[in-house]
Order: structure tokens, then sequence, then C-alpha cells
């Protein structure tokens, strides 16, 4: 019997088509502006250990990493700072009120089925109010259960074994409960003493003389963490619905800086990370679809250290988020298109934080944030513009200290694409966007102010750039993508936290002015010989992100800490039938660690060079696929961050069954 499934009608595009007895109707509502994206067999061929290790392949993007299994991974987009980056996990953001920052080192790839990332914001109005609120996004799409015709469950089991003691299974078991509703859980445990070998060694500037050079085992980098999740996706007469649970506990070394040869054994950290979402979307009638997104998250952290050389610390934090938003898109004309959103959320900090004196002084925040945004989208066929204006409206209360006043911005916003040629995907792009961001909790609260009356962090955001798209089917060249974008970026009331003497008295205050200028290259093809495949993709970045805050500064003019002015990124795939052989290069030029851009700071250049072999077979009705990678392959010593000594040559095998 054949079944009609309404989904969301989708703008632009009418078309119909079968797939295993179900017919789908919709109009798509396609991005003005692509992503750069990793999915499929492209992501199945880096072969890469979490979301973090993946983002690494974009360009564009730094990546801090403090080194180890359990280190600290955030990321940079265009030199805006990681608290500019929204990063969302199946369409709805991930929150961290205290310190604005989400570690991807905690996101496994095992379930992960696309990485997407969008500078400016996703270009689509048909979207919640606060994905207009970033100055760049990341998006993570979890697999969502697919099943052949007559299955009804599917299951897939994977070990990983390999350098710094590493042991971690995990399992993903999809069933299908009815016709429209399927479920999804996946769950796993990573285990790692977390050491490797490192070579350390410094020189005096402006000499060959060395200071110290020192081979020694990086110790604290231990890591214990279960992650579980569990997700049900339905169907609805004129829509769908997805539910998500989500668990990640980890006890964790975070390893201390190498100062003057003396090697910090670092802090421990404990954490438990736990939300429930949900999320539908219903098209009501021919001229309004809508879409409904809810999350409750709660996280723990307990952070000590117990190193008398510095001052010790053992506090835990409480934080809960509760947060609902609405979408609402409403097709005005075929080529014009209205969309308003709103969305809110609540936050709020508690924690155990005392003075020696044993006197609180925590402020114990809780602030309401509201988004207000109204959109429009035009499709002129050749030419696509989108235009919207979000109102931000946050207000705080604490228990302690000065309150602060309620703050009211208005962010606007533009992108437009232009197709060059009627018979060729052959773009023009451009988009404009102003953007600001509060300060966290921790830069307002941690721990004693003078006042946290501190303003939010203004940005501009300018960008052009050309697209080329070729897509052929029975040719030796089956597609070739070319991206070059200009930009131009400038920050403003930069928000800037210094410890005091003692060391839990921090100031934060407003100072600065940065402005970035960079461009971002990206070309990738895939050819194919009979049975041979060929894919490749390369990336590069020049960014001068410079320091104009102060002209008395002696770093006025200066290139900002951690911005390398050059870095590329380089994957190279060949297939033959059942085997693959994957490399991937990695490069980041010399950056400075500090502000005066002086031979002190500077940081040498690094790369590395990754290898990965895979065979996949079946047994009987099991499909089964073994890896084996070698990371570093060269053994280079290195540090993304200063201080902070990355592993050398290291290996990891995976073997992975699914039925």
């Amino acid at each position: 019997m054949l079944c009609v499934v309404p989904v969301l009608p989708q703008h632009r595009l009418d078309s119909i088509q079968v797939l295993d007895e179900v017919v789908v109707t919709a109009k798509q509502n396609r991005e003005i502006i692509a992503p750069q994206k990793l999915s499929g067999k492209e992501l199945e061929a880096l072969n890469v250990f979490s979301v973090a290790d993946a983002i690494r392949y974009f360009s564009g993007v730094q990546l801090k990493d403090y080194g180890g299994v359990g280190g600290l991974k955030t990321i940079n987009i265009r030199s805006m700072g990681t608290n500019q980056v929204g990063v969302f996990y199946n369409g709805i953001q991930l929150g961290n009120a205290q310190n604005g920052q989400v570690d991807l080192g905690k996101f496994s790839m095992d379930n992960i089925e696309e990485i997407s990332l969008y500078s400016g914001q996703k270009s689509n109005i048909f979207q919640t109010a606060r994905d207009f609120g970033s100055a760049s996004s990341i998006y993570i799409t979890a697999r969502k259960p697919r099943f052949k015709a007559g299955k009804a469950t599917n299951l897939k089991a994977s070990l990983k074994i390999g350098s710094f003691d590493l042991l971690n299974p995990s399992v993903l078991f999809e069933y299908k409960l009815s016709d429209a509703v399927n479920m999804s859980f996946n769950g796993e445990w990573i285990n790692s003493s977390g050491k490797y070998k490192v070579h350390y060694k410094r020189v005096f500037p402006n000499s060959d003389m060395v200071a110290y050079d020192t081979t020694a085992v990086r110790k604290n980098g231990d890591l214990n963490a279960s992650r579980l999740e569990a997700s049900l996706y339905g169907v609805l007469p004129r829509g769908t619905w997805a539910v998500q649970a989500y668990n990640y506990s980890s006890d964790r070394g975070v390893p201390g800086a190498v100062i003057n040869n003396v090697w910090r054994r670092g802090e421990r950290m404990d954490d438990i990370n736990s939300f429930i979402q949900g999320n539908t979307k219903l098209n009501l009638s021919g001229w309004w679809t809508t879409q409904l997104n809810m999350k409750y998250a709660a996280d723990y952290t307990h952070f000590e250290n117990f190193d008398y050389t510095l001052y010790p610390t053992n506090n835990k934090f409480w934080q809960k988020e509760f947060y609902v938003a609405t979408a609402n898109i409403f097709p005005i004309k075929p080529w014009w298109d209205v969309s308003l959103s709103y969305d809110f959320q609540w936050n709020t900090l508690d924690a155990d934080f005392q003075r020696m004196d044993d006197y609180d002084v925590f402020a114990y925040p809780t602030r309401t944030s509201h988004w207000l945004v109204v959109a429009t989208a035009f499709d002129f066929d050749r030419l696509k513009v989108q235009a919207s204006l979000l109102n931000t409206f946050v207000h705080e209360s604490v228990k302690k200290q000065i309150v602060p006043e309620d703050k009211q911005v208005f962010s606007p916003a533009f992108f437009g694409s232009f197709k060059i040629f009627r018979d060729e995907d052959f773009r023009l792009n451009a988009f404009y966007k102003k953007i600001f961001r509060m300060a966290t909790f921790n830069e307002m609260y941690y721990v004693e102010m003078i006042s946290s009356d501190i303003d939010p962090e203004y940005a501009t955001q300018y960008s052009a750039g050309l697209s080329y798209r070729k897509a052929r089917k029975n040719s030796f060249w089956r597609n070739l993508d070319i991206q070059l974008d200009a930009y131009c970026n400038t920050v403003e009331d930069k928000i800037i936290s210094t410890p005091k003497s003692p060391l839990f008295k921090w100031t934060t205050y407003n100072l600065g002015y940065v402005k970035i200028k960079g461009i971002d290259v990206s070309l990738g093809s895939t050819m194919q010989i009979d049975r041979l495949l060929f894919q490749s993709k390369l990336q590069y970045t020049y960014q001068k992100a410079q320091d104009f805050t102060d002209p008395t500064d002696t770093f006025y003019g200066d290139q900002i800490p951690y911005i390398p002015w050059h870095s590329g990124t380089a994957i190279v795939s060949v297939a033959y039938e059942d085997w693959a052989l994957n490399y991937s290069f990695i490069y980041t030029g010399e950056r400075y660690s500090q502000s005066d851009n002086i031979i002190y700071n500077h940081v040498q250049p690094w790369y590395t060079h990754d290898i990965s072999f895979i065979k996949t077979f079946r047994v009987n009705a099991i499909h089964c696929r073994a890896a084996l990678e070698i990371n570093n392959l060269l053994g280079q010593d290195y540090e993304v961050i200063f201080n902070y000594p990355m592993p050398k040559r290291n290996y990891r095998f995976s073997f992975v069954v699914e039925l």
C-alpha cells in the first residue's frame, strides 16, 4: 500500500521524490550562502575522535587545545573569540552561562552524521531568534534512525584502543516503534591515562644557547568519562517532532602549564552535564509554518587545585538553564517570505565559593534573556536577499554586589547572493552583520568585583566572496567546489578580565578595539576512475587581527595573541572497493602568546601529518569496519597553546560492527 506522508513545506522548489514507497512532498528553503560542511563519507574518512578534531579542518578556525585526551578544546572563528561562537546540537544551542565556552572535546563522533560551520549565521530565516545572535555558528547533527525495508532494528557497536592507554567502547541501538515513531540510544565510555612523552626545549632569545632541553612524560591528563543519549523521533499528520535526553559525566585531570622547565601537575575537574530538549515543526496552513523548541539543562562542575605555589581552590558550581523558543514563517508571495521568532532563556548559577575568612562573596546571579527577531527573504531567481533585525533584552539579578543595568540592543543583518551565470552555479555572496554578547557570569562575578557594570561586547562583520560548484554524474571529474571569501571584522568594548593579588580577586572591564582582515580559500574535488575514488579538500586562511586600542601602547597595531597570519589544511582520500587510505595535514603559522609581538612571546609554527587505513567487509549479515590511525606521523614537537606541549606520534585502532 502506498503511504503519503506530508512534511513541512519548505520554500522555493516544488518536488516529489519516491523513497521506499513513501511519497514526500516539499518546497525546499535553501540557504543562500552555503556553509562549510563535513558529512557522510568525507566525515567518516577523517576518522576523528571528537567534534573538536573534525572542526580543525574548516578554514578560518583556530582550535585551542591544552593537550591530552581530557584537555579543554574550544574554537575561535575568524578571530572573533570563543564566546562569539554559537554551538548548536540538533538545532538547539548548547549553553554555558558561567564561562560562555563549550568544550567540543565532550562530543564523540560515534553518532554524528554532519557538522556545519556558518560565518555570520545560517542564511535561512526560518530559525529561532537565538540562531541570529552569534557571530559564527557550528551545527552538530546527530544520526537519525533509518531502516531498510523489512527491518525494525539497527545495532552499531565499536571499540577504540590506542595510545595514552585509551579504551573507548560504544554502542548505538535504533528501534522502529511504529510507522510514525523511531527511537535511538547511544552510549559510550572513555578511559585514558592521558600520559604521553614529550620533548620540551627552550633557547635564549637571539641566541642558539639552550636554556633547557627535557624529555618527560606529560601527566595529569587522565580521563574517565561516560556519555548517554536517548532520542525519540516522530511524524505527525502535518509535521515532525523529536525529543532528546543527554548526560555526560567525567573525572579528569587538567594538565598544567610547563613554565621554566617546572612541570606543574595541574588541576582536577569533575563535571556532569545533562539536558533534555524537544522540537516540533508543524505546517498549520499554506501560509503559516511554525516550530517550537524547549530545553532544560543542569550542569555541575567541581574544580580543585591544591598546588600551593598558586592560590589553592576547591569550588563547586551548579548551573541551570530553561529555554523555550518559537519560530514562524509566512510565505507572502512565491518570491517573498517573512518570519517572526521569539526566544526566552533563564539561567542561574550557584556556588560554594568562599574566601579564606569564610565570608560568602559569591553573587548568585540569575539572568533572563529575550530575543525577538523579524526577518524577510526575497528570491528573484538569480538574486537572493535576506534581512533581519534582532532585538535582545537581558535582565539580571544578584544577591551580592551591584545589580547590573538591563541591556537592550538591536542587531541588524543583511545577506545576499547573486548567480552570475544562469546555467552555472557561480555565485557572488556577501553579508553584513552587527552583533553583541553579554559578559558571562565568570567575567562579571568571579569572584570579587569593583563593579559589575560591564557593557556588552560589540562586533561588526563584513564579508564578500565567490563560490563555484560543478557536479557531473558520468564523468571522471565528479564534482568541483571552490570558495573564496574576504572579510573584515571589528570588535569594540572587548571584555577583559585580569587577576589581582591574591589571585581570587579579579577585575573585569571593557577595553579594546580590534580590527580583523582575512581571506579564506577552499577547494574540494571528487574524481573517479572505474572503481578507484579520489577525494580531496584544500583550505587556506590568511588573517591580520590587530589591536588598535591605545596608540600609546607598545603593542598598538600588533597581531592579537594566538592568531596566526597563515594556516591551512589538506585532506586526501583514496578508496578502492573495500579499502581506503586517508591522509590529512594541518598547518598553523607563527603566532604570539601575548599582546606584545616580541621575540619573548613568539610561538613557533606547527604542522601535523595524520594517516589512516580502513578496511570494510561483511561476515554474513554483519557489516564490519576496521581502521588504523597514525597521528602526528613525523613525531613533531609542537604546542597549540604556549607551554602546553602536545603528543608526539600516537596510534589508535578502531573496530565497528553494524547489523
